[in-house]
């Protein structure tokens, strides 16, 4: 329990003293640099754009907000967040539930892959928060299951990866059923055009927040390539896996879905406890891949890069690029997931003969901070 008769904080910010328990239990002590930024211009109503990286705290720092302004006593629909992916959808509502576990708030998620009648459920008992996917939203709206008019506030999380895989259409639907004088977050990695459409059009004179530049990775991370010739990269990795991977786990990213099926397929024929994770999974599929990936009964997960972007793995020692990424953005979401939260990790790059003209931006963007080295004997 708090000890401390208040004003109780977290950094230079007075929360409420529910929110200051849940941070206690879960162990958060002092907020990260998004979450010291932004949670003041959203207590204070402020629209807010937050650019920063995997693995920065930005879901606390909208969560943490959007907590201590829910009223428990009001039971409708208080706050809305829309994100890219299923996966993403269940770590941000349980972030939620954990800080809002002294606050009876109500917070369900919806997305593809679960059947609807039980999001129905769910939505029809004490709900003040809903955290989803574009696609399920809309579903629930054309269904008349879920309504928008008294929302108070909307987060777009990982709005760049939700244009991406044009989700645009479906979110510019869904602000047009919520208030006009709402407040609106959104959160990016990456600051594309479409970005500031969004902003231009939904947003009311936001609080810019920048954590880092777009090509900053963490000094915890040790970069490394190895020149390998196409064909040999299976047998390269499992050379890596035997020389320098012991206790801890794996994230190999490859760019198609039928890549990742193949990769996890022959480090099975190898072996070693793989499995893959991609869009056209059913859910069942992705969940027990995931369970047996946090429970240490996986070694390696292979994933395309829109299904690892909300994993919740904090034990990843090692990111290694099967498949060169397609642009410096892409390099550093994929190794921004090793080395969290205090942690350190190790990200290898494998480079093909038709790799190098992206190699040469990688070396000439990150001065200096990727390595070559060789393959061990």
């Amino acid at each position: 329990m708090l000890n401390e008769a208040g004003p109780y904080r977290f950094g230079t910010q007075i929360v409420s003293r529910d929110v200051a328990l849940a941070l206690k239990t879960i162990g958060y002590e002092e907020p990260t640099r998004i979450q010291s930024d932004c949670i003041g211009p959203l207590l204070a109503g402020n629209d807010v754009v937050g650019q920063a990286h995997t693995g920065t705290g930005k879901t606390a720092a909208f969560g943490i907000p959007l907590v201590e302004q829910a009223d428990p006593s009001q039971v409708f629909i208080q706050g809305l967040i829309l994100v890219p992916t299923r996966e993403l959808a269940m770590q941000v509502r349980d972030e939620l539930v954990r800080l809002a576990q002294f606050r009876r708030l109500g917070v369900v998620a919806c997305y593809g892959g679960q059947p609807i009648s039980k999001q129905i459920a769910a939505l029809k008992r004490r709900t003040h928060i809903v955290v989803g996917t574009p696609g399920r939203v809309l579903d629930h709206l054309g269904k008349g299951t879920l309504r928008l008019e008294t929302v108070r506030t909307v987060v777009l999380d990982e709005a760049d990866e939700m244009l991406d895989v044009g989700f645009l259409p479906d979110i510019e639907r869904i602000l047009s059923r919520t208030p006009r004088n709402r407040q609106t977050a959104l959160f990016c990695a990456t600051m594309p055009s479409l970005i500031r459409r969004i902003v231009g059009r939904h947003m009311r004179s936001p609080v810019w927040i920048r954590i880092g530049s777009e090509i900053e990775t963490s000094p915890d991370v040790r970069q490394v390539y190895i020149e390998v010739l196409e064909q040999d990269r299976v047998r390269a990795f499992v050379r890596l896996l035997k020389t320098q991977v012991s206790g801890g786990k794996v994230l190999m990213f490859r760019r198609t879905k039928a890549g990742v099926d193949n990769l996890a397929q022959a480090l099975q024929r190898q072996g070693i406890a793989a499995a893959g994770i991609h869009g056209g999974l059913v859910q069942s599929e992705r969940n027990a891949a995931m369970r047996s990936f946090h429970a240490g009964e996986l070694k390696v997960l292979v994933a395309t890069n829109l299904a690892a972007r909300g994993l919740d793995i904090p034990q990843v020692s090692h990111v290694v690029n099967y498949d060169m990424p397609q642009n410096l953005e892409e390099y550093v979401h994929r190794i921004g997931r090793t080395a969290r939260m205090g942690r350190d990790g190790t990200a290898i790059t494998f480079v093909t003969e038709w790799d190098f003209p992206m190699l040469d931006l990688l070396q000439d963007s990150l001065a200096g901070e990727l390595k070559q080295e060789t393959l061990p004997l």
